[in-house]
């Protein structure tokens, strides 16, 4: 049910685009963030506009070429996003947001009763990440894209 202090948490009024980091959310990841290599050029960029950007097409789904112009360039927030994910910093920073928002709830940081459906069972069976098991499974065509029917292949065999 929403509350009024429900409502004011998730007001985002005052931010350039919803999915904009508020000054709480930046104090909570900064410290989460890589530091820039040691003997290369200093980084440049701003990452907090670059997690700005990140979200913004988490948020609205929209493609990395149609990133706002005052976001950082979509190659930058694009070669950030594949980097964070490698490494596993996008991970413990969604880890960071969870558990402070479940203990500003009032509830335990970790969950003790889950449910899971029976599609989530099944997916879980597979073993690996869909990413991954869509990059290692072949290709599968159809007979008219092989360009033989099952008739003519079994005269053959």
């Amino acid at each position: 049910m929403w509350k009024p202090e429900h409502r004011a948490a998730a007001d985002r009024q005052g931010l350039r685009y919803p999915s904009d980091l508020t000054d709480a959310e930046w104090a909570l990841i900064a410290p989460m963030i890589p530091p820039a290599r040691r003997g290369g050029r200093p980084r440049e960029v701003n990452v907090r506009e670059v997690l700005n950007a990140i979200f913004y097409v988490l948020w609205t789904g929209c493609q990395w070429p149609a990133l706002p112009k005052d976001l950082p360039p979509k190659s930058t927030a694009h070669n950030y996003f594949m980097l964070w994910e490698w490494d596993g910093t996008l991970e413990r920073i969604h880890h960071a947001l969870y558990v402070a928002t479940r203990e500003h709830e009032g509830r335990e940081a970790s969950p003790t009763v889950a449910i899971i459906d029976s599609q989530s069972a099944k997916a879980a069976q597979k073993g690996a990440r869909r990413s991954t098991r869509r990059a290692l499974m072949r290709a599968r065509r159809s007979r008219a894209a092989r360009g033989t029917s099952s008739s003519i292949r079994s005269a053959f065999s």
